[in-house]
């Protein structure tokens, strides 16, 4: 009868971490393979932009901080200023509305909306977005005896609301072709 030889701890650890690594290798081929691929930095079609209005709106000011060095973010459109585009950032509305009331009448439940219209031309004033709106949205559950912690939770929803709304206004802008800055 062949004798069995007792498995030690460090050969069962070793063996661990050569299925996790088979696993891991598996699951990053299966992901390279249907295509999927991080989202890198984005690339514009223009070298500089002028958003307004100045300072403007608070997703107007993120905005200008998120171009980094890709592109050259300018004050105002004023004449023979040399902006390609000149994107106007309007009518940012923060909205918070009840959407839930217990038996009491007492609120249990807001939806908080955020909303962004923007128009976007060319130098030579040729609309290439007219009165797009982007609208956000989250719902918050409320109680009243943490009023500040959903006070706090609150405005964090609404800075990743406005996160959002700037990144979705960067993929429109990156999506932006050279033909029509003509």
């Amino acid at each position: 009868m062949a004798q069995h030889k007792p498995m030690t701890t460090s050969t069962l650890t070793t063996r661990r971490a050569v299925v996790q690594f088979a696993a891991l290798a598996a699951v990053g081929l299966g992901l390279a393979g249907c295509g999927f691929r991080l989202r890198g930095s984005q690339a514009f079609a223009f070298k500089s932009i002028a958003i307004l209005p100045n300072p403007g709106v608070a997703v107007a000011q993120e905005l200008r901080l998120s171009f980094g060095a890709a592109v050259q973010v300018l004050a105002t459109d004023a004449p023979g200023t040399p902006a390609q585009l000149v994107l106007n950032v309007t009518n940012e509305q923060r909205e918070k509305i009840v959407v839930g009331v217990n038996v009491s009448g007492q609120v249990r439940e807001f939806q908080l909306r955020m909303r962004v219209r923007l128009n976007l031309r060319t130098a030579q004033g040729k609309e290439i977005i007219e009165n797009d709106e982007i609208v956000q949205q989250r719902d918050i559950s409320y109680n009243e005896s943490a009023a500040l912690a959903k006070e706090a939770e609150e405005t964090l929803l609404y800075r990743d609301m406005q996160s959002d709304i700037v990144q979705q206004i960067l993929r429109r802008l990156a999506a932006i072709q050279p033909g029509q800055l003509d």
